[in-house]
């Protein structure tokens, strides 16, 4: 899978810009504030639909445009596929796949696949559960676009179940218990059904993270991965009747997956409080690495590698081995300075001497 061109229009700080992939490594090179991350945040933005960055649709919008279009022509297997999105400030965005038009996120997914290697990765170990629960999650989409489905089902179900909630003020009455019942079928039903995703994939990146972990260190460090529910050896039924009071008295849906975690621990320590920061990177490398080579795996496919400013946060042992390791497949690599050794591109995009910007 390869890109061969990208187009921008009033996306970020872009008023428009083309570009020509290499299918091998392209370099774009720029000062802060020249654009590169925004040009991977607009790529990335066809494989998923959202932005890496976490940023809203009308944060993506150039300043005083009420719309931004991505455009780009994507290889897989011999197949030309041409996506197309129109980003609208204050209204639905509208997706084209080979100019017809989809009414779902999910039909654009698995048309293209990327994997991003960003500086806030260490976010994957320092961070809340959250950002765990979502790499998992975007990997599951990787995998199989119909997750997509299975995460927006979990997310309505906790919308309507939080207000209800709320609106019950915590009062435990014949009506509020019996539409709780009703949602509580359903968070039930959704919830176990993407927990036992989340554990089938852990099974496997656990031990390749490990593994790459090994690579990057030299053999100096062991990882594990641990997913820790406080319902999983119950059913999240009897979880939900058991918490609903406590439920009722705050307002919120207290056991769930949306509440699960990912422990990660190195030399049988957890790496959010006893790594340092440079093992913390390593492991988020590994991470990135390793739910590349599951979706290859798995997929048969090559998602394109993104690296934005990577090699700027790395010390020079760990940015060779990341160059040794990275998959041989197109990446697209951004840098304020020189490219990093070790790394070969094709072609050298330099962001600064790109008119209009």
């Amino acid at each position: 899978m390869t890109v061969q061109r990208l187009w921008l229009a009033d996306f970020r700080n872009h008023k428009t810009l083309e570009v020509s992939l290499d299918p091998g490594v392209t370099v774009v090179v720029g000062a802060n504030g020249d654009g590169k991350t925004n040009l991977l945040e607009g790529l990335a933005w066809l494989a998923r639909g959202t932005s890496f960055r976490g940023a809203s649709t009308e944060a993506m919008v150039r300043k005083g445009a009420d719309r931004a279009v991505i455009r780009a022509e994507v290889v897989d297997r011999d197949r030309v596929v041409l996506l197309e999105a129109e980003l609208v400030a204050s209204g639905r965005n509208r997706i084209q796949v080979n100019k017809n038009r989809v009414q779902r996120l999910r039909d654009l997914l698995g048309h293209f696949r990327t994997t991003v290697f960003g500086p806030d990765d260490l976010i994957l170990v320092k961070g809340g559960p959250a950002e765990r629960r979502t790499l998992i999650d975007d990997l599951l989409v990787d995998l199989q676009p119909r997750n997509q489905a299975l995460r927006a089902d979990l997310d309505r179900v906790l919308r309507q179940r939080n207000t209800l909630l709320k609106q019950a003020r915590g009062r435990s009455t014949p009506k509020v218990n019996d539409t709780l019942d009703v949602w509580d079928a359903k968070l039930s039903e959704v919830g176990e059904a993407l927990t036992a995703a989340r554990m089938e994939l852990l099974t496997a990146l656990g031990p390749e993270a490990n593994r790459l972990l090994g690579m990057l260190t030299g053999g100096r460090s062991g990882l594990a991965m641990t997913y820790v529910s406080e319902w999983k050896d119950d059913s999240l039924a009897v979880a939900l009747r058991q918490v609903r009071p406590e439920d009722l008295r705050r307002g919120l849906s207290t056991v769930g997956p949306h509440r699960d975690e990912i422990r990660i621990e190195v030399d049988d320590l957890p790496a959010r409080t006893h790594a340092s920061q440079g093992e913390q990177r390593s492991v988020a490398l590994a991470l990135r690495l390793a739910g590349h080579q599951i979706v290859v795996d798995r997929t048969k496919t090559d998602p394109v590698v993104l690296l934005d400013d990577v090699f700027s946060e790395l010390d020079d042992d760990r940015s060779r081995a990341l160059v040794d390791l990275l998959p041989a497949t197109q990446a697209i690599l951004t840098t304020a300075s020189a490219v990093p050794a070790g790394v070969a591109p094709g072609t050298v995009l330099r962001l600064s001497d790109r008119t209009p910007r």
